[in-house]
């Protein structure tokens, strides 16, 4: 059989396209190399709680055309993430907030506050040179030691001095007594986690499951008259120019005889001793009354061959590598290359979609 198109990789992006495309009346084969779609939204549920197997995701947007489209195929329950922060014993509440600099300062006032860190940023002049002096230019250098260094340097594996500045390029400080994280009107997560959703998102497609497209491209290829390419640009190209670098995570998952464990979905720790980087308590995206749960622990790994690819290494070497690799996907008739992975970049899941959505209007 042959089909309108062949979509390589089963999340957000593939998922989007795919339900544009067959609602529209045209056929899609669907390869993953996973044994589960969904991509890094999969959530695998254990004693009714859904585990976000590859980290906390919360929907957020400000695009109601987003977030409706979302809506089409899933409820969203009302959660709002606000994150806490653990340095050494101490507690912060997140985003950088009123609270935040009354933990750290006891200070009461908003002045205060902005008194302290226009003090502190001062000690940086002329353009940050890298993330550390970055960082310290926007929120000062208390903010800066215990609640973004070590934490960065533990998802980089490298210090803050060796990063280039552009990697934080804002960091959001709110002199008002508001711990949402988000600033985005609407925010949310699937009820049930994100399976309901990119099963409806992908109803009508065919999917093989554990298929590595670059591995039979070439058979693969005439399979359909266009290819939607979300997997990684290197290994298309067949590393022809050398490997892009991708931060990844590995999780220690646990059950525990407790009502509650941290009392927040969320808790970062954001010293340099603690290896791993948060915790989160998988229940409280759900509310979910149950006399048990379960935390998942979160650590950052090197890059690797064997390791799931999560965050681009935006570094100029790998964004410069990264054009080389762009410019031939020009060459590539019937090829639509997008997500974060053919694209190099680390979406939000709005933007994902959004993204998605400007390729299904322009080729369908």
């Amino acid at each position: 059989m042959r089909y309108d198109y062949l979509i390589v990789g089963s999340g957000l992006f593939g998922g989007t396209f795919a339900r544009k495309a067959l609602d529209a009346g045209k056929t899609c084969l669907v390869l993953e190399k996973r044994s589960h779609i969904g991509g890094n939204v999969y959530c695998n549920t254990v004693q009714d709680i859904p585990i976000h197997q590859y980290g906390a995701h919360i929907f957020h947007t400000s695009d109601p055309k987003i977030w409706d489209f979302i809506g089409n195929y899933c409820e969203i329950n009302d959660f709002i993430n606000s994150p806490i922060a653990v340095y050494h014993g101490e507690q912060y509440n997140l985003p950088f907030n009123m609270h935040t600099f009354h933990q750290m300062w006891g200070i009461k006032t908003a002045r205060e506050a902005q008194e302290i860190i226009d003090r502190q940023r001062r000690q940086i002049r002329g353009v940050p040179k890298n993330l550390e002096e970055q960082a310290i230019s926007l929120v000062g250098t208390d903010i800066y030691e215990k609640l973004v260094k070590h934490y960065t340097e533990k998802q980089w594996g490298r210090p803050c001095s060796e990063l280039p500045a552009f990697i934080i390029r804002r960091l959001p400080v709110r002199f008002t007594y508001n711990n949402n994280y988000f600033n985005d009107t609407y925010q949310g997560i699937p009820k049930g986690g994100y399976n309901n959703l990119i099963k409806n998102l992908f109803s009508g497609a065919e999917i093989r499951l554990n298929v590595d497209y670059n591995y039979r491209r070439d058979e693969y290829r005439f399979l359909a008259d266009r290819v939607v390419y979300t997997g990684t640009i290197d290994s298309y190209f067949d590393y022809r120019f050398g490997k892009l670098e991708y931060r990844s995570l590995r999780f220690e998952t646990e059950l525990l005889p407790v009502k509650s464990y941290q009392g927040n979905a969320v808790v970062n720790y954001t010293d340099g001793d603690t290896p791993f980087t948060r915790i989160i308590e998988h229940k409280f995206f759900e509310k979910t009354d149950l006399p048990y749960t379960i935390i998942s622990r979160e650590y950052p790994i090197a890059p690797s061959d064997v390791n799931e690819p999560f965050y681009p290494v935006n570094d100029e070497k790998n964004s410069a590598l990264y054009e080389r690799y762009k410019e031939l996907t020009a060459f590539e008739k019937g090829v639509y290359f997008g997500g974060r992975l053919a694209e190099y970049s680390y979406y939000d899941m709005d933007k994902t979609v959004a993204s998605s959505l400007a390729l299904a209007e322009q080729i369908l």
